[in-house]
């Protein structure tokens, strides 16, 4: 169930998608039944890195269901997809193995599987979406806003993927099967997961390895849709194995050791090579089409892929000092290879074309191995005062990770490494219906980057390295008042801290001095260049958020109404380069508002209505402080568009149990229309800026019919856009280097499981 959190709009829609509610406690969950009221009481761990009711954490959270997840992978595999479908300030899926533009409330998202980070803060490349088989997540907790406790990287939130759990005796097996197809020769896909669970008393297990191969896509039009040039999931193949073993012991059985192995590999097929569309421009595109592929292969090229791999091990134990110590040890390796392009930025005189247009194609490649140690403490009654808690730790982890262009081994980022000791205190106190909460986090971490020289784009100007050092202290506090058995509100303020996507700032250094772009080697007569020289544009990004909200819940029905004011004096927002037409990062002040909100009915025992609302609205300058100290940052009158924040969306569905055997959920969600428009003069000089964007809306609607014949098994019919809804992708209808891609047309699938 996803937890309401805003607005009675959502109410009025009377419709959205939410699975049977669940309680979980200790890992473990029960589903209930629909007749009974709508609880709020499910634990949760990311926020407060301790099991913590929901009614008694004062923000915006919501916990996507085994249920819901599974209704979503009954029309996608597509990673995201069930949080832009279930999370209100998610943004619309990208349909892709990149991520790129899917923020959570505005800002960059720290993702967590079981805990341990995915992707890395010092380059951030939009890949850290797509990192294991969804069929082995049991639920997705989402802490909506910064979040102190976890520290770097949560600006926007928390996103923490939970693996599956044994939760009956003895052995179990799920065989999944899945067929999908648009009806097009190359457009068919297949799945394979077979999932083992075992428990007894003292030790449990799971065991899970799928493999699935992904056809040609196809928009509406039926054209096949563009190669993403950040990865396409169309024409892939990804394997997945999971490993989890956990042992109690202790005289109790209070004490626990939990190891866990996940190994995770998606990879293009290499089939096709995209041919760029073109926009409505008179005289140069009178007949506008998305991006589009052929059949083909470019020599010498390799496959695209996402490679994540880790290993994580926890030791609990449930009475130590008249507490709960958890120490979590985790190591993680990701490596993400992009498709091949020919930009000018990937061009050099010294290295002969590989391609026969008599360019070099070359393809960018991130590394990121990182390792941490976490250790936590919560002591409930603290000094005999029931009620009060202290939940404390301490936080460790290093980072290490580069870019090359790897078919012509060039150094894009230099090797960079962060590593960052972080304690915390959080106290908890529970006065009848009221719970308080405050807790401090301090953040001491320092960056480290090899010498290197850029590429001959940027001048191959040579880079001394150095170390540079982040400190800052973190402050959440807030309440929650449950007024009676139906009605809570609450308040809460929070800090969040992150790096700024490092490696980009740091890969664009070039010559001041070089009017005429003469590129050349070295900058002579410039001033040496070293990394202290970034120091603005590499300073941490800090996040205050300030939220209000109210929930109400009955017996059949619930709603939710949030408001949120997240501020940054130094944010970080993208920007398409007008030579290159790739992102660049944008350092500036920012501030993001927002309403969301979520409500849900069960009408009786057949029917059942959800749905969510969100709208952000994003603000920030149109130039930053001159480093000269001239002027300082202008006011906040540039609108953050389609790169940074979500026009507002609106999730519906209805859900009919037509037997005890059977339902069907028919859903759709629907993004605005929208046109941003500002502008400033900067008294300095007089400068003039203008931003302008519009966005056209679109609505998709999806349907899945379950069917469970005993002994046999489960059925699952799914019909992705089933009206065949042609569109263009939000984020792709602003103008940047080859991002011009349509969405995926009506897909269907055949899902077929079998428990033993």
């Amino acid at each position: 169930m996803t937890k309401p959190l805003s607005v009675a709009i959502a109410l009025a829609l009377g419709t959205g998608l939410c699975a049977p509610a669940f309680a979980y406690d200790n890992g473990q969950a029960e589903q209930r039944s629909e007749d009974e009221a709508t609880r709020l009481d499910t634990v949760v761990v990311t926020g407060t890195r301790a099991p913590k009711s929901i009614d008694k954490i004062p923000g915006a959270i919501s916990v996507v269901s085994t249920e819901e997840i599974r209704h979503t992978l009954a029309v996608t595999e597509d990673a995201t997809a069930v949080l832009a479908r279930s999370v209100p300030g998610y943004a619309e899926s990208s349909q892709a193995m990149s991520n790129s533009g899917e923020t959570l409330r505005g800002r960059v998202a720290l993702r967590l599987f079981d805990g341990v980070p995915q992707g890395s803060p010092l380059r951030d490349g939009s890949r850290n979406a797509t990192f294991t088989d969804m069929g082995v997540v049991d639920r997705i907790e989402v802490i909506n806003g910064p979040s102190a406790s976890e520290g770097i990287g949560a600006s926007g939130g928390i996103i923490n993927y939970i693996s599956a759990v044994p939760r009956e005796e003895g052995s179990h097996f799920r065989l999944v099967t899945r067929y999908t197809t648009q009806f097009k020769d190359d457009s068919d896909g297949w799945k394979v997961g077979l999932n083992y669970m075992y428990k007894n008393d003292d030790f449990d297990a799971v065991v899970a390895a799928s493999r699935i191969e992904r056809g040609m896509g196809y928009d509406a039009d039926g054209r096949r849709l563009g190669m993403n040039t950040s990865g396409s999931l169309h024409d892939s193949t990804s394997n997945n194995l999971f490993l989890k073993f956990g042992y109690n012991f202790g005289e109790a059985g209070d004490k626990r050791i939990q190891i866990s192995y996940s190994d995770f590999r998606i990879e293009g097929n290499g089939n096709y090579i995209q041919v760029d569309g073109c926009r409505y421009e008179p005289g140069v595109c009178d007949d506008p089409r998305p991006n589009t592929s052929e059949r083909g292969h470019l020599f010498g090229t390799k496959a695209e892929f996402n490679d994540f791999r880790q290993v994580n091990a926890i030791y609990t134990d449930g009475d130590f000092f008249g507490g709960t110590l958890v120490v979590n040890a985790y190591w993680a390796d990701q490596a993400m290879r992009y498709p091949p392009e020919n930009g000018e930025d990937r061009q050099d005189p010294l290295i002969p074309p590989n391609g026969d247009d008599g360019t070099i194609w070359d393809q960018s490649e991130i590394n990121s191995d990182k390792k941490g140690l976490r250790v936590s403490w919560t002591r409930p009654d603290l000094f005999n005062t029931p009620g009060l808690e202290l939940h404390t730790g301490v936080d460790w982890v290093e980072d290490v990770a580069d870019q090359r262009l790897a078919l012509t081994n060039r150094v894009w980022v230099p090797p960079m490494e962060y590593t960052s000791i972080a304690p915390y205190a959080q106290l908890q106190y529970d006065i009848g219906p009221v719970t308080l909460s405050a807790g401090l986090r301090r953040e001491d971490g320092t960056l480290s980057v090899d010498d290197y020289t850029t590429t001959w784009y940027r001048d191959r100007r040579f880079v001394h390295g150095g170390k540079l050092e982040y400190k800052e202290t973190l402050a959440n506090f807030g309440a929650i008042w449950r007024v009676n058995d139906q009605w809570s509100v609450f308040a809460a303020y929070g800090e969040g801290f992150g790096l700024p996507n490092v490696g980009i700032p740091l890969r664009n250094i070039s010559c001041p001095d070089d009017p005429d772009d003469t590129k050349p080697d070295g900058c002579p007569g410039d001033p040496p260049a070293s990394v202290e020289d970034t120091f603005r544009e590499l300073s941490a990004v800090v996040v205050d958020n300030r939220e209000i909200g109210v929930n109400w819940r009955g017996r059949r029905a619930a709603f939710g109404l949030s408001y949120y004011d997240s501020r940054s004096k130094l944010g970080s927002s993208y920007a398409i380069d007008p030579v290159t037409e790739d992102y660049v990062l944008f350092r500036a002040p920012t501030r993001i508002k927002g309403i969301e909100a979520t409500a849900e009915w069960t009408i009786n025992d057949a029917w059942k209505v959800t749905a969510l609302y969100s709208t952000t609205d994003g603000k920030t300058s149109f130039w930053s402080s001159d480093p000269q100290g001239r002027y300082g940052a202008g006011g906040l009158n540039k609108p953050m568009g389609a790169l940074d924040t979500s026009p507002d969306k609106i999730g519906m569905s209805v859900r009919w149990k037509f037997s005890d055997q059977g339902d069907a959920t028919l859903s759709s969600t629907t993004l605005l229309s929208r046109h941003l428009y500002g502008e400033d003069v900067r008294d300095y000089d007089g400068a003039t800026f203008r931003y302008e964007e519009e966005t056209t809306g679109y609505t998709l609607f999806d349907l899945s019919v379950n069917y469970r014949v005993e002994r046999i098994g489960r059925f699952t019919l799914g019909i992705e856009n089933l009206f065949n809804k042609q569109y263009i992708l939000t984020w792709s209808q602003i103008p940047g280097w080859r991002n011009y891609w349509a969405g995926r047309g009506r897909v269907y699938s055949l899902t077929y499981e079998y428990t033993f």
